[in-house]
């Protein structure tokens, strides 16, 4: 499926064009990327009000709206970034992990892209391009670390050098967005939960004080299903003697033993793996409270430098596919017309399949 080697960045042009695709859940994101740091356009069609209703994505639903986008967002992030198909320098597509139908939509098309246009193909990892979303901030530099907090993922994950990715730490069970979304459906939070959740928190005090589970264990892995469980306990509980909780202190508290246990378990990974700079990225790294504790961690720890994805790129987009495709471009990481959606895909292809 993968071809190293086939073509490196030409020395004779001026710029590098990568026309990405991103469509592993519920967004579908066309963008075209300069040299792996410049958007000239990124266009994301959301799915949030059509999920909205049934409390979470809908694979089929999801898939749907992605055959109707698609093509449209290929038009316009062309347009946008006024460039043609003759323009560019290859294709890349997130392939995995995510929900598999939302991933074929995208594979496809960037299959079709680039047979008809005669274009190497790049296939991406998902994760791997929510940290490179950091590169429109400033360049990485190794060895880095990276904190991935997701609805579906929760890694620590450790990069010695450009393209070689070790996952030190993850979730055991629910990711951390996953759990901000069920204690949200809880209080009568509509899906997506998490920005409401993190308001609520800024305006309540952690007076419940839930657990924080594998807080000190020797590990660098996480769970939230205990908390998760004794959250909906607590409120069942209420719920059935009259008592009315109040949702702020119920947000504050809950934020307050996820950011605990990620700030502790990203701070001893720090002290183990010496790095230039700790990377927060993913859905929840948008998160303020999250945010202000690695701040406030990283202040003590002058030899690493926290950056931030940009707020607007946290969530899934193609612009983060671009900025790790042009890395993969540069090692000669290409995929033929076999390539197929992954959607359990981990890390370890991309530090076995460049030497």
């Amino acid at each position: 499926m993968r071809r190293q080697g086939v073509r490196g960045v030409s020395p004779t042009k001026d710029r590098n064009l990568i026309l990405a695709f991103e469509s592993s859940c519920d967004e579908t994101s066309v963008a075209v990327i300069e040299d792996g740091h410049k958007i000239l356009s990124n266009i994301v069609a959301t799915q949030i009000k059509s999920h909205q209703r049934f409390g979470g994505v809908v694979p089929e639903v999801a898939s749907r709206h992605h055959i109707e986008e698609v093509t449209l967002c290929i038009k316009d992030a062309l347009s946008e970034a006024a460039v043609t198909y003759a323009d560019l320098d290859a294709v890349a597509v997130t392939y995995g992990p995510g929900l598999v139908g939302a991933l074929l939509i995208g594979v496809t098309a960037a299959k079709t892209v680039a047979f008809a246009h005669d274009l190497p193909l790049i296939p991406v990892n998902h994760m791997a391009g929510h940290i490179y979303a950091a590169r429109y901030v400033e360049p990485i530099e190794f060895p880095a670390m990276a904190l991935l907090v997701s609805g579906g993922h929760t890694e620590l994950v450790y990069m010695p050098a450009e393209n070689e990715f070790e996952i030190i730490g993850e979730t055991r069970d629910d990711a951390a967005g996953e759990a901000y979304d069920k204690v949200g459906r809880v209080m009568g939070v509509n899906y997506p939960a998490g920005k409401t959740v993190d308001e609520w928190a800024h305006q309540g005090h952690d007076s419940f004080k839930f657990p924080r589970a594998m807080e000190k264990d020797d590990n660098f892995d996480f769970s939230f299903s205990g908390l998760k469980s004794a959250f909906i306990n607590t409120t069942h509980h209420a719920d059935q003697i009259g008592e009315t909780l109040n949702k702020q202190d119920l947000s504050a508290s809950f934020q307050q033993a996820v950011v605990d246990v990620l700030a502790e378990k990203t701070q001893r990974a720090l002290s183990d793996y010496p790095v230039k700079q700790l990377i927060l990225a993913g859905g929840v790294a948008a998160n303020l409270g999250l945010r202000e504790r690695l701040e406030q961690d990283l202040q003590h720890n002058p030899t690493t430098h926290l950056v931030k994805a940009p707020l607007n790129l946290c969530g899934d987009n193609a612009a983060m596919i671009g900025a790790f495709a042009y890395v993969a471009y540069k090692h000669g990481v290409f995929a033929d017309a076999t390539l197929n959606a992954d959607p359990s895909l981990e890390f370890d292809w991309l530090a076995n399949s460049v030497k």
